[in-house]
Formats: structure tokens, C-alpha cells, sequence
């Protein structure tokens, strides 16, 4: 087999162009006569636009035209890509999402109007000139203040700023209360899951080119799923059809769910490119994607858990508030809802749930998926109830949750909230963290940090991810308006190299890499001698491009299937040469085998007589090797792990510092280890951001007061330890052809539980009695529970 076949640590082949400055990002991309659009955006969060005058601005030097909304009156809005239906059987309330602000601004950062010019700074010295007035109305901020009766709507055209109340399951309610009210034992928690700024490496840009000659149009645009911006823009915003819009999105330095979405500014320099006749170029600046990029997290939850004298789980019960933000951004309603609520059973055999989710629009910046989406708040509301249960029964936090999870032989396990888990061996990941963090040995440590003053704690989270979102028909039945579908075409040439074209879109995950291997793997060929081609619908089959952990899962399956067709062919072929029948041919090692013979002949040769058909079956199969192949999962997969974190915090100053973190995954079978140790340290690093650091604030005026670096905390190297990752306890997926779970949420969904978890157990261990401290758990909150003051 091939050296960097699956299981080999591979470098990462995109790197070397990485590390040496010779990337393509799209604002690398700079075409002939572009033009530079800058959107002049609402500083204010809620008002009636009463005038926007453009005439000194459309005079000024270097001006080609300013836009505002009346030029997309024929546009349709901003698509939702997903409709939630609430409890009572009715459709969410979906308010028009408009390319630019339509009679009124509904958050700051909401844009007005823009401006294309010569340069980006003549466009920004223009958008200066540009006169707005604003009749400033009362903003709307807190969740649960929007949702009272007589409170000021964001959209007047609505009945309220509730965009639809969820319960599922809803026929476990009843017995969820019954349960709970005769619990041995409720333990209740309320907490908040801080919203986040995503904040990739590389902004977000798009580049809009309009080709008068073909009639076609090209975007060039930061996206995780070029096919789906050419068909929600295509089809319900600018009315291009397909076959006439081509979106690129090229080297992307990191999204975390941020780069999904369609948003207003690639509508509007595709649109805006055939109006001026010039190609048009818009790149975010770092303060703009602030207020412009669509944030993540943000929930606001009563948690119960109920158990019986034995200390099992009977019920848990839920109510959590959701911020939509202004506007329903593209896949918003699934978070809080098909994304979380299924997740609520965890890796635990409580056998009735109930999850209530209110979702609320409010004047900030949409909300939609952050890394995780949906996964981590559940996994925060579940693993820090259950370690408040532990800590108010007066039993270990690892034994609580040994004693209440899914065991080995239940498998598939069918759980209350709708999903069933084909594998899992949740003892067996919590028996490694214990073991690679020495838990055993944590009192000596104790004793160490107390002799020099501080206060240390351990704290445990056990967490399961759903990934690769699936099947299509069951997502449809839940609201989703795409497939969620996977595609590959592989494409073998006469001399024996293979192109893959993948749906699927890298974006840091290192698919040109992986894919390599797997195919590679299959063929028993060198993976130099294959190249990926995703990121460019007029290059790849229709895709859904790649968030969920779901590339090589769903996007790594069908690029299998394919290989597989390709395979099937060549036997035929080489059984053809060879003279003998196609069901005893073996490939193995990139040679095909009569079985049982010395007969052979090289992968090379079949390739090119399939190309040069002069001894080739031409009465049964056509010459060429090229095959393309769609999956469609029929569950999701389901990695989980546990996760030990160990701090030390400052009695003086309330600070914490993260001295140690354990990671025990079981990801399936594992295609390039040191990829997906990566990934891990990654999501941890986020994770402990999360915990420790970030927070999107908004004043009650609606003013986002992080708005920059100054204000709003990013982890560093010094926030973070040398993580201990471990992926061998492995209990391969059943129903994809690869085994594979999915690794690229993990970290972040397990680490913030276990982050809080141990400053609260350092707290407790010496005498201060605090229950909670809401993330992000800043020196600041931590002095004044110590203190009282929280």
C-alpha cells in the first residue's frame, strides 16, 4: 500500500503554498478595470430612515455610481435556508432580509448604501459625503424584554419579535414535568452561552465580474459552500440562472461557519458589476466584519435535571431563549432547534427530555452557526447541570456521569430527543482522559498550588457531536430547503494521475491532503499522483460544500462511491487484457491480479487502454474512466469524547490560568492522525476562548461595545497549554464506507464545560460555596463570586 495512504500522519500538501506567501485568496484577486465598492453602514440600531441623499457623494472625484435600495427594488431578499415550525404546528415568522436597508436600520453595521469608485479610498472619501438621517428608534436588546407584551418590534410587519417557539419532544412534555416534580433529586441551573465573534484569519471579500459578451456572471467570494451561493443568490435574490453564474471561492484562511452564509455584499458586487460594467471588488475590513459578519452562540437556558435515590437521570428539562439578531440568516432557525435539541440526551440514558427554544429577533447582528452550532450549547447546558448534581449529592463528577451512560451493547441506541447512535464506548474515552491527566493524582497537585497560594481544580465534560447533517428526506421533513447531499467526480487520466472534484470546500481542514490518501489508499497508488479540485461550481458537481465535521463523512463517501465505479471499470478492463473474467481480478498496490495466477498488469496500462481503446471491450462499456457519484447519508455520525481540564485561579485577582487539558476522542477510524490532532488543538483553543475570554457585548442602546481587539478578548498562545490528545479508543461509524465520525467541532463543544467545570470545583475545594459563573469566566466575574458580589 501507498506510504501516505489512511493512517499516515501526511504533511499537508497546501501548506508549502501557505508557508510561502503564494496562497490565492480572493482579495489576491484583482481583475482588469475592477472598481472598489464600500458600504456606508448604519451607526445607529434601530430607526426610520427619513433621507439618504447621494448627490454630493455621486459628484465626487473618482465616483462611478452610489447605490441604494431603490436600485434593488426587483431583488428579492436575503434567502433563509431553513423554516422552522414551532409547537403549535405554525411556520416561524421570516422577515425580508434586504441587500440594502429598506425605510429602516435594524442593527448597527445594517447597510444603507454604497459607493463603487476608482479606489477603495475614493469610495470610502465618498461615503463620507453621503448625508443619512435617521428618526432614532427605541432599541431592542435583551431576549426576554423583547418578547414581553408592547415591546418595540424590529419588524413592524411582524405580530412580535418572537420568530417562532419550539418544543420538542412535544409529547414527552407532560411526562417531563410528572417526572420532575417526583424526582428524588432536581438539580436547576441557569447560564448563558455567550455570543462570539467568529473572527477568521481572513476576512471576508467577494469579487463581482459581469461578462458582457457571454451574458455570464463570475463570483469570487470567501464561501464554504460555493454551489449554495450560486443557487440561493441565483435563484431567489438576483434571478441568474445557474448555468450562468459561476462562484469561485479559492484559498479561504478559516471560517468556524462564518463564510456558510450568502450575504448582501456578494449579491451586491454581482449585481453591481453588470450595472457599471466593470468588475467589483469589496474587502471587509477587520472593524466592519465586527458588525457585519454573522455571529454565533447566544443563548440564554434553565436547566433541570431530575434523578432518582440511585442517582440516575429521569428528565431533563429546558427553556432557552435564542438571539436570531435582526435578521434570520441563512441556516439561524436549525441551530437552537434540529442542531441543539437533538443533542440534549448527551452520552447519558435519561429517558425523557423536553427542550423548549424561544427564538427572538432583537436590533444586533444575525446570529447563525459558530463552530459547533448548536452542539456546544447543548453540551454546556448538560455537562455543567450534571456536575452541579454531582457537587449537591456529594459524588464524584466522573462516577455520576459512568453511572448514566449509554453502555457498549445498547447500541444502537435510540435516545428521547429523535436520534438514534450506532456506536459508541463513552467508559472507555472517560477511562483514557482519567488516565492520560493522572486524575488519581490530582490531590498532590492540589496541595502544590496551595502551598504557593492559589486555588486549583479539576474539572471533567463528557460530550457527543452530531455530524455530517442527514438524510435529505428526514432534514426536508424538519424544515431544511437544500439537500444536505455530498458529490465527487473522479476524473482518471490515460497516464494513470487522477483529478477529484469535491462539493466539499477546504477551508483549513486539509482536504487536498486527506482525499489524496483515501483514494490513494484505494487504488494502492502514490498520492502525489492525485489532485483535488473543489471551490469552483464550474469545475465540481453540485455540492453542499463543508461545515458539521461532515467532509470526509459525507463529502469523503461519495468521493468512495466514485472510486469504487472507477474500479469496478478498470477490472473490466484489465479482466479484458488479460484474458480472464472480471470477478477474479484484484487491485492491490496499484497492480490488477488474476487471483490465484502471476497474472498481472499495472494500474497505468488499463488507464491508458481505456484511453487508447486498441484491446478494449468496446461491445460492453464505452473507453474513458471518469465517474461521478452523490451520497446522501442515511444518519448523522456521532464522535464523542471526554475532556479533563485542570486550573489554577488567583485568590487575589480572580485570574485563571488553564495548567492542563485532556482530550480523549473516539473520531472512528482516523484517515491522517496529525490532521486531526490539529483540528482538536484548534477547536480547544476556541473552546477555552469561549470560556475564558470572549464576549460580544451590546449596550442597552444597541451599540456593540467590542467592537474591535480592544475590547473583545481573542485566546493567545500564552491562554492555551500543551494539549494531551489521544484518538485510539475508536468504534468506527456503520453507515458511511469509511468508518469515519467527523473531528472538526469536537474541541470546541466538550472544552468549554470542562473549563467552568474546574474553576467552580477550585472555587468549592477552598470553602467558596459558588453554584455558577456565567463564560466568559473573566478574572473579573471570578472575584466577585468569590467575593459575593456575583
Amino acid at each position: 500500500m501507498p506510504k501516505d495512504g489512511i493512517g499516515a500522519s501526511t504533511k499537508r500538501r497546501e501548506d508549502k503554498r501557505f508557508l510561502t506567501g503564494v496562497g490565492r485568496y480572493t482579495d489576491d484577486i484583482n481583475l482588469r478595470g475592477q472598481a472598489y465598492a464600500y458600504f456606508l453602514r448604519s451607526d445607529v440600531a434601530h430607526g426610520r430612515l427619513t433621507n439618504v441623499d447621494i448627490s454630493a457623494a455621486a459628484e465626487m472625484e473618482g465616483v462611478v455610481k452610489v447605490f441604494t435600495a431603490a436600485d434593488f427594488s426587483a431583488a428579492g431578499g436575503l434567502p433563509c435556508g431553513w423554516c422552522v415550525t414551532d409547537r403549535h404546528g405554525n411556520p416561524m415568522q421570516e422577515p425580508k432580509h434586504p441587500i440594502l436597508a429598506e425605510g429602516k436600520v435594524r442593527h448597527v453595521g445594517d447597510p444603507i448604501a454604497v459607493v463603487i469608485a476608482d479606489s477603495p479610498e475614493l469610495a470610502r472619501d465618498a461615503a463620507e459625503a453621503i448625508v443619512v438621517e435617521i428618526e432614532e428608534l427605541p432599541a431592542v436588546i435583551n431576549m426576554k424584554d423583547a418578547v414581553k407584551d408592547g415591546a418595540t418590534k424590529v419588524h413592524d410587519d411582524l405580530t412580535s419579535n418572537l420568530c417562532y417557539d419550539w418544543g420538542f419532544v412535544e409529547d414527552n412534555r407532560e411526562a417531563v414535568d410528572k417526572a420532575i416534580k417526583e424526582a428524588a433529586h432536581v438539580t436547576t441551573l441557569e447560564l448563558v452561552n455567550n455570543r462570539l465573534i467568529a473572527n477568521p484569519m481572513e476576512p471576508r471579500v467577494a469579487v463581482g465580474h459581469y461578462d458582457r459578451a457571454s451574458d455570464d456572471y463570475t463570483l469570487y467570494t470567501t464561501s464554504q459552500n460555493p454551489h449554495v451561493i450560486r443557487l440561493l443568490m441565483g435563484a431567489f435574490v438576483l434571478g441568474i440562472p445557474e448555468h450562468k453564474l459561476r462562484v469561485v471561492a479559492p484559498d479561504v484562511g478559516g471560517g468556524f461557519g462564518s463564510k456558510i452564509f450568502h450575504y448582501a455584499e456578494e449579491a451586491f458586487v454581482t449585481y453591481a458589476s453588470k450595472v457599471v460594467n466593470r468588475p467589483v471588488k469589496w474587502t471587509s475590513s477587520r472593524s466592519e466584519a465586527f458588525v457585519s459578519d454573522a455571529h454565533g452562540r447566544d443563548h440564554v437556558t434553565k436547566i433541570e435535571l431530575a434523578l432518582d435515590e440511585n442517582h440516575k437521570f429521569t428528565a431533563i428539562r429546558t427553556d432557552t431563549y435564542a438571539n436570531m439578531g435582526a435578521y434570520l440568516s441563512t441556516f439561524a432557525p436549525s441551530v437552537p432547534t434540529w442542531l441543539h435539541g437533538v443533542l440534549m440526551a448527551g452520552n447519558y440514558t435519561t429517558p425523557l427530555i423536553y427542550v423548549n427554544v424561544k427564538a427572538v429577533f432583537t436590533n444586533t447582528v444575525p446570529v447563525d452557526a459558530y463552530r459547533g452550532a448548536g452542539r456546544p450549547e447543548a453540551t454546556y447546558q448538560l455537562e455543567r447541570v450534571i456536575d452541579k448534581a454531582a457537587r449537591e449529592l456529594g459524588v464524584d463528577p466522573a462516577e455520576l456521569r459512568r453511572k448514566n451512560f449509554i453502555q457498549p451493547d445498547q447500541f444502537p441506541y435510540a435516545t428521547p430527543v429523535a436520534v438514534e447512535y450506532d456506536t459508541g464506548n463513552y467508559d472507555a474515552t472517560l477511562d483514557k482522559a482519567l488516565e492520560m491527566s493522572d486524575y488519581a493524582g490530582f490531590d498532590a497537585r492540589l496541595a502544590e498550588s496551595k502551598a504557593r497560594g492559589k486555588l486549583r481544580g479539576i474539572g471533567i465534560a463528557h460530550y457527543i457531536e452530531a455530524c455530517g447533517i442527514a438524510p435529505s428526506n428526514l432534514v426536508g421533513q424538519l424544515g431544511a430547503r437544500a439537500g444536505l447531499y455530498e458529490s465527487a467526480t473522479v476524473r482518471v487520466n490515460a497516464t494513470g494521475s487522477i483529478s477529484v472534484m469535491t462539493g466539499s470546500h477546504s477551508h483549513g481542514q486539509g482536504h487536498e491532503t486527506t482525499f489524496a490518501q483515501v483514494v490513494a489508499d484505494m487504488i494502492g497508488i502514490d498520492a502525489s499522483q492525485i489532485d483535488i479540485v473543489h471551490g469552483d461550481t464550474s469545475k465540481t458537481p453540485m455540492g453542499m460544500g463543508t461545515y458539521g465535521s461532515r467532509s470526509l463523512a459525507v463529502g469523503g463517501s461519495a468521493m468512495v462511491k466514485a472510486t469504487n465505479k472507477i474500479i469496478d471499470k478498470a477490472k473490466k478492463i484489465a479482466a479484458h487484457l488479460m484474458e480472464a473474467s472480471d470477478s477474479d481480478i484484484e487491485l492491490k498496490d496499484g497492480q490488477f491480479t488474476v487471483a490465484g495466477t502471476d497474472k498481472s498488469v499495472a494500474w497505468g496500462d488499463v488507464t491508458l487502454a481505456a484511453y487508447v481503446p486498441h484491446n478494449y471491450p468496446l461491445e460492453s462499456m464505452e473507453p474513458g474512466l471518469e465517474e461521478t457519484a452523490f451520497y446522501d447519508p442515511s444518519n448523522f455520525t456521532y464522535p464523542s469524547g471526554a475532556y479533563i481540564c485542570e486550573v489554577e485561579v488567583d485568590p487575589e485577582t480572580g485570574e485563571v490560568e488553564v495548567l492542563a487539558f485532556t482530550a480523549a476522542d473516539d473520531f472512528g477510524n482516523v484517515v491522517n492522525p496529525m490532521i486531526v490532532e490539529g483540528q482538536v488543538h484548534g477547536g480547544l483553543a476556541q473552546g477555552i476562548g469561549q470560556a475564558l475570554l470572549e464576549n460580544c457585548v451590546y449596550d442597552e442602546n444597541g451599540q456593540l461595545v467590542s467592537g474591535s481587539y480592544m475590547d473583545y478578548a481573542m485566546p493567545r498562545a500564552a491562554d492555551v497549554p500543551m494539549f494531551a490528545v489521544d484518538h485510539s479508543c475508536v468504534t468506527p461509524c456503520t453507515h458511511n464506507p469509511l468508518g469515519v465520525k467527523g473531528c472538526g467541532e469536537a474541541g470546541a463543544i466538550g472544552s468549554p464545560p470542562a473549563v467552568v467545570n474546574a474553576v467552580i470545583d477550585a472555587l468549592h475545594r477552598s470553602g467558596h460555596k459558588v453554584g455558577h459563573i456565567d463564560m466568559p469566566v473573566s478574572p473579573a466575574r471570578v472575584w466577585a463570586a468569590m467575593n459575593g458580589q456575583g
